[in-house]
């Protein structure tokens, strides 16, 4: 009986220490995965940061240097309207000493001659015109980058989204047009009568410029897939309006039917992803582009802003081979309160 006791005693004490044991492993479990959350949030704070500040700090320089680009292009602008008026008082004065005075000097004779004067009066007016296009494009460019830098908008403000688009599109057109190797991107606008909606615009063109810019890419990826074709299809006269034949991107928005919440979707027929993939371009740090290329923060702070921000929907759709389309949906006026 004694021995059993001991026995019993030994056994009991082995089972209380047993199930210390799996009480501490538990608790260790429980720890390290709350500490590789609160790493998880740590690094995801970090990022946001990070991000925050990198846009905050291209806000400024977009904000500055459109500003001094602003100053001298609006003094030529406002100079041009006068010296395209005086260069047509001026050729009207040469006209009427042509008139009145057919049998000019020889030297001017010469002159004339030299310089064509009859080809200098039909060009120097499309000169003038050509002046003042390209001080309006200048123009238009410098206040897309204004209103793309938003500086002046950090709280909710009622604003026309497709003008945001259309901003970044600008800023973007450099990356959309044809070259030796690529036959350049074809943007197709879909716009319905939306409204004004009520967001954080400077956050929402952050958002375009990141789903644009990454559709650029993808598309440039699949640059020797497009050459053949579009040769192909130019050789037979098509003017390239194909989107199966040509690198195309689609921008459609439209209000629900209950006129609460905005839509926009942003499609693009290059390469898709496949489903591994698909999973994780939301999360921080996760790229699938080169080295020095992407920092995997773009997707994963538009998320950000969309879903916590707007209190919206961002999802994506695609496959390989079949292209991919963000899809977007927030509300027209948010909640009451929004973190």
């Amino acid at each position: 009986m004694q021995q059993l006791g001991d026995q019993a005693a030994i056994a009991i004490q082995q089972a209380q220490l047993y199930e210390q044991t799996c009480d501490a492993e538990t608790e260790a479990r429980t720890q390290a995965a709350q500490l590789e959350h609160t790493l998880h949030e740590l690094q995801e704070t970090q990022a946001r940061l990070i991000h925050t500040e990198k846009m905050s700090g291209l806000g400024q320089l977009v904000a500055g240097v459109a500003h001094e680009i602003n100053n001298p292009v609006n003094f030529i602008y406002g100079n041009l309207c006068h010296a395209t008026d005086y260069t047509e008082q001026l050729l009207e004065i040469l006209r009427l000493y042509q008139f009145h005075y057919p049998y000019p000097h020889s030297e001017i004779s010469a002159a004339i001659k030299a310089i064509d004067f009859e080809f200098l009066l039909e060009d120097l007016p499309k000169i003038m015109a050509s002046m003042q296009v390209g001080t309006d494009r200048i123009r238009s460019i410098v206040l897309s980058l204004r209103n793309f830098s938003r500086l002046d908008e950090a709280e909710n403000k009622r604003v026309d989204l497709h003008e945001g688009i259309e901003n970044t599109l600008l800023i973007l057109q450099h990356r959309l047009k044809a070259n030796s190797e690529f036959p350049g991107i074809q943007v197709i606008k879909d716009y319905g009568d939306i409204p004004r909606v009520e967001c954080y615009a400077g956050q929402m063109n952050q958002v375009f410029m990141n789903i644009l810019s990454n559709a650029i890419d993808a598309l440039a990826m699949g640059s020797g897939e497009w050459g053949i074709g579009t040769r192909e299809t130019r050789k037979q006269g098509d003017k390239g309006d194909n989107p199966c034949l040509m690198p195309t991107i689609h921008i459609s928005t439209k209000i629900s039917a209950d006129n609460s919440r905005l839509l926009i979707r942003i499609c693009d027929n290059g390469p898709g992803m496949t489903e591994e993939v698909k999973k994780r371009i939301f999360d921080p740090f996760y790229t699938t582009k080169p080295v020095g290329k992407g920092t995997g923060l773009g997707l994963a702070i538009s998320y950000q802003i969309i879903v916590e921000k707007h209190a919206g929907i961002m999802e994506c759709i695609s496959e390989p081979g079949k292209g991919t389309e963000f899809w977007i949906e927030i509300p027209v006026k948010p909640p009451a309160k929004i973190n």
